[in-house]
């Protein structure tokens, strides 16, 4: 996800370079969180059909931007056959048949490396979060935890990035990332995981640790699929992967991180016992 970014300014005659934090794009990204937050919310409270619905479509959209940002718009075949596809794998699973949605990632080869590679990482998030959803329990406190684990981190490396600055994180791949920023994003979300792991209804011994530990290992997932957006768009020559969010850009730019933390999240949540939580993984 966007959000860690240098501070900006300029050095006084024999002095260090003075920060001043770009604050410009604030305003319209707590606007569309005021608006995005509660309806995520309910939708994953609800789950069922309005909860699959909604990663159907955020899917959909995201495929669509992956496209664009190879050519293919929606006023292009290749394009809408993209978006179609990435909707058709997402309600295979909603529907149950996870198998179906497999193979449907799997032959999406024949759209063309660069397309295929997009179903794939779209199609992995989508699915996991629907598995962590539909087959994991307490479903809806598990994308919660997850959610607000990636959330955070962006939230925290924005602030930190903004307010401490200092040296660049990837300066070949994304200039605007900080140390600082990463630092900051990845204690958010551990503070954020300690508090919803333990405070969660039926919460096993050793939550609050685990809640930590894991809400780092989201954080720092969620933050390797931000710089593997940036270096795409990076090689690509495009600024966002679309408008369609205010002070996020596209889709991809507001949920990148979940590209990489919602599949890590899922597959762990395959050794944990019991349906359990996924960060209680190897708890008997």
């Amino acid at each position: 996800m966007q959000g860690q970014a240098e501070g900006k300014g300029t050095a006084p005659s024999g002095g260090a370079p003075v920060k001043s934090g770009n604050w410009k794009d604030l305003r319209a990204r707590v606007l569309s969180a005021a608006v995005l937050v509660p309806l995520a919310g309910l939708c994953v409270w609800a789950g069922g059909l309005v909860y699959g619905g909604l990663i159907v479509l955020v899917m959909a959209g995201m495929a669509s931007e992956w496209a664009r940002m190879f050519g293919f718009g929606l006023e292009t075949r290749r394009g809408k056959i993209c978006l179609a596809w990435a909707a058709c794998m997402g309600i295979a699973a909603v529907a149950g048949h996870w198998g179906g949605a497999l193979l449907l990632m799997v032959a999406a080869g024949v759209l063309g490396p660069a397309l295929w590679a997009g179903q794939v990482a779209i199609g992995c998030a989508g699915l996991s979060l629907l598995w962590l959803r539909y087959m994991t329990d307490p479903g809806a406190g598990v994308v919660l935890f997850l959610v607000a684990c990636v959330a955070m981190s962006d939230t925290g490396a924005y602030m930190a990035g903004r307010v401490f600055g200092g040296p660049k994180l990837a300066p070949r791949i994304s200039p605007a990332k900080t140390w600082s920023g990463s630092m900051g994003g990845l204690l958010s979300a551990v503070l954020v995981g300690m508090a919803i792991a333990h405070f969660m209804p039926g919460a096993r011994p050793g939550a609050l640790w685990r809640g930590a530990m894991f809400g780092g290992l989201v954080a720092i997932a969620a933050q390797i699929g931000d710089l593997a957006e940036s270096a795409l768009k990076r090689a690509r020559g495009v600024k966002d992967s679309g408008a369609i969010l205010p002070g996020h850009g596209g889709l991809l730019d507001r949920f990148d991180g979940l590209l990489v933390a919602a599949p890590m999240a899922a597959l762990l949540s395959l050794w944990a016992v019991g349906r359990a939580a996924f960060w209680y993984v190897g708890l008997h």
